[in-house]
């Protein structure tokens, strides 16, 4: 394992990959940064394909009536697998092959999504929804996972592969806009092809052995009890309410934003949501600089609060109907993203303990694309059925009550943070150890 992670504490990339040191004894590190650059690269290829205008897809397709159960029934996938996996790599399975196999099983469950869509096929389009986010949602955390292992004590060059993943889902994103397909369900055939795609490329990524391999297992094991002690620790504790909190947000964001964007007249959705992931990528290599500068209280507190400013200018724009300010808002998730969901990743990824690493990582996928995505669709998904929903002739303004719930949400969240987290910039890696009574 040693062999394959980048260990020259000397080595401070640029965004560009070429920037990365170029003498031969760091011409293996350089190989490997490659390799996991490719892997986050295609992951959010996958998701960005379908996941930004799923919502447009049933809209246009007669279903717009499941669109709040549809991603409900995601986040329950989300709630349900990721543990249970990331028990399994911790574990038994080696995290590339089990990264490999989810992509496989999820690119055949995408193959018979559109037939299904088309025929109109409610019941039967929710179950294959369902079905394939419990093999997705738990190859986030273990893209992080497998990144962070390699990355061993560089994880400050965490940000420089997370922006690949954003790259992707530009990528995916232009691409189906491109192609005409924001709002037709051939676009889940783009991602069935991009999941075979990573789901072979997996299994050549480095080994990634399960770090707790030959620990005696439990029942709890298998929805990943053991990354909960994790939650005696004060600041994992905050953390992961804040995140729930904030995921609130960012359900009703995924659920609603298309719909919203197509109700202001917006012509290839597809294509104006990838201006958020180009933000992304604009703000995403400034992390270490703003690490540096604000340190990681502040920055993750920027990041839930621009959620809350984020749906304020969504108002502005609903009541005014005024679709630019719909798409400033769009391109705050550079600061809502990055500045939440990497910073997370990057401080779990540097206080949790080895051998519950690929657990706590998808404890925060849990959380995020679980239970916060499952209450912000769900909650949103019931105001929009009593207002947009409810009309003949919905206008941008019924929109409005929709998104008074992710501000709340994100104001929560904001001041819990500041009031309970409590971080020193002198915290060390591994600042968690594994937790007293843990079997070995």
């Amino acid at each position: 394992m040693a062999a394959n992670r980048l260990t020259s504490d000397n080595q401070v990339p640029t965004a560009a990959v070429t920037a990365l040191p170029t003498d031969a004894t760091v011409g293996t590190d350089k190989t490997v940064f490659l390799r996991l650059t490719a892997m986050m690269f295609l992951e959010f290829v996958v998701f960005g394909s379908w996941f930004a205008t799923f919502g447009l897809v049933l809209a246009t397709s007669g279903l717009a009536s499941i669109i709040g159960p549809a991603y409900s029934l995601a986040a329950v996938a989300a709630i349900v697998s990721p543990m249970f996996l990331g028990a399994i790599a911790d574990r038994f399975l080696a995290s590339q092959k089990a990264l490999g196999i989810a992509h496989l099983l999820g690119g055949l469950v995408m193959l018979s999504l559109p037939a299904v869509i088309g025929t109109g096929l409610a019941g039967w389009a929710l179950g294959l929804i369902f079905l394939y986010m419990v093999f997705f949602i738990p190859t986030l955390g273990l893209a992080n996972s497998i990144a962070f292992r390699h990355l061993g004590e560089n994880q400050r060059l965490f940000p420089y592969i997370r922006v690949f993943g954003t790259l992707g889902w530009v990528a995916a994103g232009l691409g189906v806009g491109a192609l005409g397909l924001s709002a037709a369900t051939g676009l889940f055939y783009v991602t069935a092809i991009a999941s075979f795609v990573l789901g072979i490329y997996a299994f050549t990524l480095p080994k990634t052995p399960p770090p707790a391999k030959g620990a005696r297992f439990s029942i709890g094991d298998i929805v990943g009890a053991r990354a909960f002690r994790l939650l005696r620790y004060r600041n994992f504790a905050v953390l992961m309410i804040c995140a729930l909190l904030t995921a609130i947000a960012l359900g009703v964001y995924n659920t609603f934003a298309s719909p919203f964007l197509g109700a202001l007249g917006v012509e290839n959705v597809a294509g104006v949501l990838a201006i958020g992931q180009i933000s992304e990528v604009l703000f995403i290599v400034t992390i270490p600089f703003v690490l540096k500068y604000i340190g990681m209280k502040w920055a993750l507190f920027a990041g839930m609060l621009m959620w809350g400013v984020r749906f304020a200018l969504f108002i502005v724009a609903a009541g005014d109907h005024m679709s630019w300010v719909a798409i400033v808002a769009i391109a705050l998730q550079g600061i809502c993203n990055d500045f939440f969901l990497v910073l997370a990743a990057m401080y779990i990824g540097r206080v949790a303990p080895v051998e519950y690493s690929a657990q706590a990582q998808s404890m925060l996928i849990l959380v995020i694309s679980g239970f916060g995505q499952l209450i912000g669709s769900f909650v949103s998904g019931e105001v929009f059925a009593g207002t947009v929903g409810a009309s003949s002739a919905p206008t941008t303004t019924d929109w409005i009550p929709v998104f008074v719930i992710p501000i709340i949400s994100s104001v929560i969240a904001s001041v819990v943070w500041i009031i309970f987290f409590r971080y020193s910039r002198k915290e060390p890696l591994k600042a968690f150890p594994v937790p007293a009574g843990a079997s070995h």
